[in-house]
C-alpha cells in the first residue's frame, strides 16, 4: 500500500529458546513468507531498549529516527493505514521523506515434492495418507509406500471452490476423514473446506475467509469469521476443530451446518474447569480416543483433555504459558516445548514435541511422559530411534503399527515403526 513511503523492519524477539536459533528463525521466514527484513532479537536488547510489554507491539519511526507512535497488541490494516497517511503527510510537508524504492532479494527455495508439510493422516482403512503440503497450498494423497495417487489444489495460494486442479487453499494445516470425505483446515484462509474424494470437488463449509476480530458466539458456519483453525477431528457426524487464533476449541454440526465455541472462554493461559471457564492457550493439534479429546495447547506446552460429553478441561502435563523445557517425568514435573501435533492409538497418545524435535509418548491414566524417538538436536538421520533425528515435527498419525510425522523443517513425511523402533523417511513420487 505504501511501497514507497514506508519500511518494515521485523524484531524477533522469541519466548522459545529454539525460535531464538538463527537457522530456525531463516526457515520461519521462508515457511511464512515473509518478504520483509528481520533482526533475531535473541538476547532482548532491542526489546528493552524500545521498552516493549508485549507481543506484538507496533513502533513507528519518523525518518529523523524519531519514535512517533507505539502500538501493543494487534492492529487491522485499515487502523493502520488511517494513521501512516497523517505520518507520511506530516513528513512530506517538513520534506524528510526519501522515495527511493529499497530493493531486497527474497531467498529462493529449490524444487522439492513437499514445501514445510504441517500436518498429515494416516487412513488404515484403504491405505492412503492424506499430507497437507503447507507450503505448497495444497493436499497430496499418496498410499504408504509414498506412491502418489491425487493432489489436491493447484498450488497457487487463494480460496477457490471447484475441482481438484482449480481449487486453491492458503496454508493448509490440520486433516480429518469420514468415509469419502476429507475435512481441511485452510488456516491461512480461516476456513474449513470439505474435499470430495469420490467427485473430486472442494467446496468451503465454514469461514468467510476474513479473520475473526473478536471472540464470536458462532452462528451459521459459513457466516463466522473464523480465526486460524489449525486442526481438526471428526467424531459422530461432529468437526472438533482447534481455533489456535481464539484460544478455544470450536465444534461445528456438520448436519445443521452450525459453529460455536466447544471449550475456552477465549482467555489466553492455563486453567481447567467447565468449558466457559477453561482457558487455553493456541491449540493445535487434535486426537480422539476412548470418551476424550486430547489437544495440544502449544504456547503453554501442555497436553490437554476434554470430556466429548460434557466438555470439562484437565491438564495432563503442563504448568504455565512460560514452563517449558525438555524434561521426562510424570504430571506437572514433565516438560514439553511448543507440542503442535498429538495422535492417540491404544492408551498411548503420541506427541509431536515440536521445538524439542522429538516425539515422546504421553500414558495419560497415569500422566507419565518419556522420550521415545529423537535426539533433541534439529537434523534428518534416519535409523534407530535413539539416534533420529527430527526438525520441528508438527503433525503424527497412526496407522498399521507405524506413526506417520510431518517433519516439517525437513520438508518431508518420517515413518516410525512401533516394533521395530526405527526410521525412515518416506519416498514421494
Amino acid at each position: 500500500m505504501f511501497p514507497n513511503e514506508l519500511v518494515v523492519i521485523g524484531v524477533h524477539s522469541a519466548k522459545f529458546p529454539n525460535e531464538r536459533n538463527d537457522e530456525n528463525l531463516r526457515k520461519a521466514i521462508l515457511r511464512y513468507g515473509v518478504e520483509h527484513p528481520v533482526i533475531n532479537d535473541k538476547d532482548f536488547g532491542i526489546w528493552q531498549l524500545y521498552g516493549v510489554r508485549a507481543w506484538p507491539t507496533l513502533v513507528l519511526i519518523d525518518p529523523t529516527g524519531r519514535i512517533v507512535g507505539v502500538h501493543e497488541g494487534e492492529i487491522t490494516a485499515e487502523q493502520l493505514a488511517k494513521v501512516l497517511r497523517k505520518l507520511i503527510a506530516e513528513a512530506e510537508a517538513k520534506g524528510i521523506l526519501d522515495k527511493t524504492p529499497i530493493r531486497l532479494r527474497k531467498e529462493t527455495q529449490p524444487k522439492m515434492p513437499l514445501r514445510f508439510p504441517g500436518k498429515v493422516l494416516a487412513d488404515e482403512k484403504t491405505g492412503r495418507l492424506f499430507i497437507a503440503d503447507t507450503g505448497h497450498n495444497r493436499i497430496i494423497i499418496t498410499d504408504f509406500d509414498g506412491k502418489r495417487l491425487l493432489t489436491i489444489g493447484s498450488g497457487q495460494e487463494g480460496l477457490r471452490d471447484g475441482d481438484f486442479k482449480v481449487a486453491q487453499f492458503n496454508s493448509p494445516h490440520g486433516l480429518a476423514l469420514q468415509g469419502n470425505i476429507l475435512f481441511i483446515a485452510d488456516t491461512g484462509n480461516h476456513c474449513i473446506r470439505m474435499a470430495d474424494l469420490q467427485n473430486l470437488t472442494v467446496k468451503t463449509i465454514a469461514g468467510t475467509g476474513k479473520l475473526g476480530r473478536s471472540i464470536s458466539q458462532g452462528g451459521k458456519a459459513k457466516e463466522v469469521d473464523l480465526r486460524s483453525p489449525w486442526d481438526l477431528a471428526y467424531h459422530a457426524g461432529k468437526l472438533y476443530i482447534a481455533m489456535a487464533g481464539s484460544h478455544q476449541i470450536w465444534l461445528m454440526d456438520l448436519n445443521q451446518g452450525t459453529i460455536l465455541p466447544f471449550i475456552g472462554n477465549g482467555f489466553e493461559g492455563i486453567r481447567d474447569g467447565a468449558p466457559t471457564e477453561a482457558w487455553l492457550a493456541q491449540p493445535s493439534g487434535l486426537a480422539i480416543g476412548d470418551g476424550y479429546l486430547y489437544f495440544a495447547d502449544s504456547e503453554t506446552s501442555a497436553i490437554r483433555i476434554a470430556n466429548l460429553q460434557t466438555g470439562f478441561v484437565m491438564t495432563l502435563v503442563g504448568v504455565g504459558l512460560f514452563d517449558f523445557g525438555d524434561r521426562d517425568g510424570v504430571g506437572q514435573a514433565v516438560r514439553l516445548q511448543h507440542p503442535l501435533g498429538v495422535c492417540y492409538h491404544e492408551g498411548i497418545l503420541y506427541i509431536a514435541d515440536t521445538y524439542n524435535h522429538k516425539i515422546k509418548r504421553l500414558y495419560p491414566k497415569m500422566r507419565a511422559c518419556q522420550t521415545f524417538v529423537g535426539t533433541g538436536r534439529p537434523g534428518h538421520k534416519d535409523g534407530a530411534s535413539s539416534e533420529a533425528q527430527f526438525d520441528e515435527p508438527s503433525g503424527i498419525s497412526y496407522a498399521n503399527g507405524k506413526l506417520f510425522v510431518a517433519d516439517t523443517n525437513n520438508h518431508a513425511i518420517r515413518v516410525i515403526d512401533l516394533k521395530r523402533a526405527t526410521v525412515k523417511t518416506l519416498r514421494i513420487e
